[in-house]
């Protein structure tokens, strides 16, 4: 019994590795051919190849649900149509075991993923971003469609790129008085974190006096701020981007300063649930293979996993975003479509 429980195992964890591969490969191809639009200054094609590796980790974290089902479709589709599968059942194995036996290899794909989700993807995607900001040139504010916006009092900030490290890039500061009246600009190249406050280091500013503008020009400078690279690591990211930990804090800091933290509550909900996501589209694929899709092409088993896949984040995307507009709760957006998968599974593999 072990021995056929690690030859299903094999097939089907065999079989989720080459759709994954496949899935990335396409991937990589697409963002490589958007980010040839995004070519200037030192951001070359070499730039952009290595901005574009450098998020394979977040692809694999994305893509791997619809590669464990597909991948599921297919592995246990080839034991079908060479009567394998039929063999196994005909000798006692029951359906429990089989599913089980498919279940092995994919708990072990939702740790590593779940691993690369928290302690790997968000640094990469971070210095991914920064990386590229780097190569295009420090630019200002009013001269950059990327980096980080941010309001401290009366003053409006612009980063063009944050290293994980809390390094900053590109420093743009408007400083207003009280009847919003600006009076000081300034950018500065890169500022250092130090402890309770930020070194500035070659920077220009312009003050705004009584209709004349006085210009400076300084090598350091500190700079004191409530603003720490915690922060910043967080706000520099999209909310899909973040680790579990961080979205589960910066939530629980939104909620306390009565803020609205639905966007990153959905995200949270999102990581968070992946692995269920995962388990139900992978009892779809057994319910499939064992029931309706027994005795159709492996074309058609890929063509109906694609279209299981797509329908179920389709549907996460809808829904996700209506719990922020109509205002119902992020965790029901996400749990209903796992929760009907596995209504959809269970119900064929009962008929089986």
């Amino acid at each position: 019994m072990k021995l056929l429980q690690s030859y299903v195992a094999k097939n089907v964890s065999q079989s989720v590795l080459v759709v994954l591969f496949v899935i990335l490969s396409l991937d990589l191809i697409s963002d490589f051919i958007d980010q040839l639009g995004n070519l200037k200054g030192n951001y070359t094609i070499v730039e952009a190849a290595i901005y574009v590796l450098l998020y394979i980790p977040s692809s694999i974290c994305d893509y791997l649900p619809l590669a464990s089902l597909v991948g599921c479709l297919v592995g246990l589709g080839m034991l079908a149509n060479s009567s394998e599968l039929t063999v196994m059942r005909a000798a006692g194995v029951s359906i429990s075991r089989v599913v089980w036996s498919v279940f092995r290899p994919i708990f072990v794909f939702i740790i590593l993923g779940a691993l690369i989700a928290e302690f790997v993807s968000p640094y990469l995607d971070q210095y991914a971003d920064s990386r590229r900001a780097l190569a295009q040139g420090h630019r200002r504010a009013l001269e950059s469609d990327k980096g980080l916006w941010l309001r401290e009092g009366n003053s409006y900030i612009h980063i063009n790129a944050v290293l994980p490290n809390g390094k900053l890039y590109g420093i743009t500061r408007y400083e207003f008085d009280k009847n919003r009246q600006l009076i000081a600009a300034s950018f500065v190249d890169t500022a250092i974190f130090q402890g309770d406050h930020w070194f500035e280091q070659d920077g220009r500013v312009t003050y705004f006096q009584n209709d004349k503008l006085l210009p400076e020009k300084f090598q350091s400078k500190v700079w004191k701020s409530d603003i720490s690279p915690d922060l910043l690591n967080v706000l520099v990211l999209q909310p899909s981007e973040l680790p579990v930990q961080r979205l589960h804090d910066y939530v629980n800091y939104l909620q306390r300063q009565s803020l609205d933290s639905s966007d990153y509550s959905l995200a949270f909900w999102q990581k968070t649930l992946q692995p269920l996501a995962t388990l139900s589209l992978v009892i779809i694929a057994i319910s499939f293979v064992m029931g309706p899709l027994r005795q159709v092409t492996m074309g058609f088993r890929v063509f109906i996993g694609v279209l299981a896949g797509l329908t179920f984040q389709t549907s996460m995307k809808l829904l996700g975003p209506s719990s922020i507009i109509l205002g119902y709760p992020p965790l029901l957006a996400v749990l209903l479509p796992i929760l009907c998968c596995f209504a959809i599974g269970w119900v064929l593999l009962r008929r089986v």
